[in-house]
Parts: structure tokens; C-alpha cells; sequence
């Protein structure tokens, strides 16, 4: 049940580009966490109205959610990975990305009428 969810303030870009965002983000989150892409979710909301460090320059917040334990090597190198690609695809800095990484337990996760745990 991987989820990667960006939010940025950076304004909607053209729909092709925003499919091609959440594709490369799904294919990439289920490569780094050995899961089946076909259990990760992406969500996208562009325009949203952010500050970071005091200015509303472009900014984003993108949260990782996934059952079981992310280790620090695994939550470094998607760190590093995901912020290139939300800086190549939307022009945000690196330094102006905060990621979240969340473990979540089974029984806590939904799906399909029941549970993971």
C-alpha cells in the first residue's frame, strides 16, 4: 500500500505532465521499497497555498506512507531521488522540499473491504 502524495504551491501544470509525474513517482516508490506497483497509490494537489523559510516561493511537501519499516538508507536515497525529480518536473529547489516518511502498521491501512494486518 505505498502512497506518495505531493503538495506544492507551484500552479497546475499541463495534465500530460502531471501523469508523467505520478507515473515515474509510482514506478520509482515501488522500486525503492521492493513492492508491487500495483498496490502504490500517487496523489498530486498543485496551487496550494504554502510558505517555507517565510516566502511563497515555490515550495513542496510530499508524504510517504508504507506498510512495514523504511530504514535510513532506503528514506535517504528516496530523499535524494525524489527531490531531483520534483525539482527536473516542477522546478522546485531541493532545499525547499520537506518529505515525510511514515510507516504504517497493516491493521491501521485499509483497502478492498478489510485491512493489511
Amino acid at each position: 500500500m505505498p502512497l506518495i502524495k505531493v503538495q506544492t504551491s507551484v500552479d497546475t501544470p499541463e495534465p500530460a505532465a502531471v501523469e508523467g509525474l505520478l507515473k515515474v513517482l509510482s514506478a520509482k516508490l515501488a522500486l525503492h521499497l521492493s513492492k508491487p506497483e500495483s498496490y502504490v497509490m500517487t496523489a498530486f494537489e498543485p496551487g496550494v497555498s504554502m510558505t517555507f523559510a517565510g516566502t511563497t516561493e515555490p515550495v513542496c511537501y510530499v508524504e510517504i506512507k508504507s506498510i512495514g519499516s523504511m530504514n535510513p538508507s532506503q528514506t535517504k536515497a528516496m530523499s535524494q531521488d525524489f527531490c531531483q525529480v520534483i525539482n527536473e518536473k516542477l522546478g522546485v529547489p531541493g532545499n525547499r522540499i520537506y518529505i515525510e516518511f511514515a510507516d504504517a502498521k497493516g491493521a491501521m491501512w485499509g483497502w478492498n473491504s478489510s485491512t493489511f494486518g
